[in-house]
């Protein structure tokens, strides 16, 4: 019997995915629970199982757009013992050819495996810059600028596959998904909210003596570093509280307050901006955050998150301070109303009890939506905001 492979339901509002990489190919016997392939929508990416076991038989391309119900491959749960007997009949005279690739595929990381099996990359065409030849993030991520995908492949070229002008001065590559739909929020954040930024910079000095003071006993009590995020974090949650109004948002004619605090905190990609959530960061300690952020950064470099991971935010932060960015006006992150912008801490000349000094300071930027907030509300928040990190004893201190 043939058993439908079918485009989950994968989180509200999203309709459609990109099977980007099949895992397994047809005519091969899968089990259940096998990952058949991975479906990259325009918010996570996912893979897909196989719920029966069978013999699979795959109906659509990689890189094929699908929508959610669209039936993708069949399973035909008949065939398993004539599956399951052709292994055993055979030797393993075809094993020797594959060795390369399975050596290649064993010293493969898994953020660079994926990379690979996503764009049909060949990584025997790849030079490695790591330990010893080791294929790098960064060496796959320029191969797939280039093109480096074999082009005797016998696929039919994908619509996210790269189209060259005859002349070589033009390259045209369709957008991914989750890239699409950063397009499409940033500009219905500016066509729906009146955004607006107010600016105001704090003093670094009493946060890195704190971080320096207890990194050491932090860490071994910990098992992960004391940063800089979980300080703004608590700083944020203590500014929400004193102005709530920036932890609401506008939904039609209604204004929507929440009363807790689930901050979105921004994590930058090679394949573009996501945006995971720290559930109830008001209950949670210093540790407890910065394992949740550490979590997300791994999860979403290796393209791991889940589709519960970046919905139901209230407040986001977002930190341009790690690319250097000095001063920027960061874009709402709808429903939201407000974001907050970390920028680059350098070393400036300000003016401390009459006297020059040079201090680590960070310049910050509020961004928030005009229609619900209020430019007194927006200064007010930020001004808590630089109060805990200026004086960080102000703060649930709990290590």
């Amino acid at each position: 019997m043939a058993i439908e492979v079918k485009i989950p339901a994968v989180g509200e509002s999203i309709s459609s995915g990109v099977v980007s990489v099949w895992h397994k190919k047809s005519g091969d016997f899968v089990n259940a629970g096998d990952a058949l392939f991975t479906l990259e929508t325009d918010k996570v990416s996912t893979e897909i199982s196989a719920e029966k076991s069978g013999v699979l038989e795959a109906l659509v391309p990689e890189g094929r757009e699908v929508k959610i119900g669209e039936v993708v491959a069949t399973i035909d749960d008949s065939q398993k013992a004539a599956a399951e007997v052709k292994p055993a009949n055979r030797k393993p005279t075809t094993a020797k050819p594959k060795e390369p690739e399975e050596k290649m595929a064993a010293v493969l990381s898994p953020a660079v495996r994926r990379i690979v099996e996503e764009e049909r990359l060949d990584p025997a065409k790849i030079s490695g810059t790591g330990s010893g030849g080791r294929l790098t993030k960064g060496d796959v991520l320029a191969a797939e600028q280039i093109d480096t995908r074999p082009a005797a492949s016998g696929k039919q070229a994908a619509p996210e596959e790269l189209s060259r002008s005859t002349d070589g001065r033009i390259v045209r590559k369709r957008m991914s998904p989750l890239r699409r739909k950063i397009a499409a929020q940033l500009v219905m954040a500016q066509h729906t909210a009146a955004i607006l930024t107010t600016f105001n910079e704090c003093d670094m000095s009493a946060v890195q003596e704190l971080r320096a003071k207890s990194q050491d006993a932090f860490t071994k009590k910990h098992s992960v570093k004391l940063g800089f995020m979980s300080f703004f974090i608590k700083a944020c949650v203590e500014a929400l509280k004193t102005v709530p109004v920036v932890n609401g948002r506008i939904e039609d004619e209604d204004f929507i307050q929440n009363n807790f605090y689930d901050i979105g905190v921004a994590v930058g990609t090679e394949r573009g901006l996501v945006v995971p959530i720290v559930r109830d960061a008001d209950q949670k300690s210093f540790a407890d955050l910065e394992r949740d952020i550490a979590d997300f950064a791994t999860k979403a470099r290796e393209g791991k998150l889940k589709i519960e991971d970046l919905i139901g935010g209230t407040f986001t932060i977002s930190n341009g301070g790690v690319y250097g960015s000095l001063l920027s006006t960061p874009i709402l992150n709808p429903p939201q109303s407000g974001i907050l912008g970390m920028h680059k801490i350098v070393p400036r000349p300000v003016a401390i009890d009459g006297r020059v000094e040079v201090r680590p300071m960070m310049y910050l930027a509020l961004s928030y939506d005009h229609r619900a907030i209020d430019g007194k509300e927006a200064v007010t928040f930020l001004i808590k905001v630089k109060e805990g990190i200026e004086d960080p004893k102000k703060l649930p201190l709990d290590f």
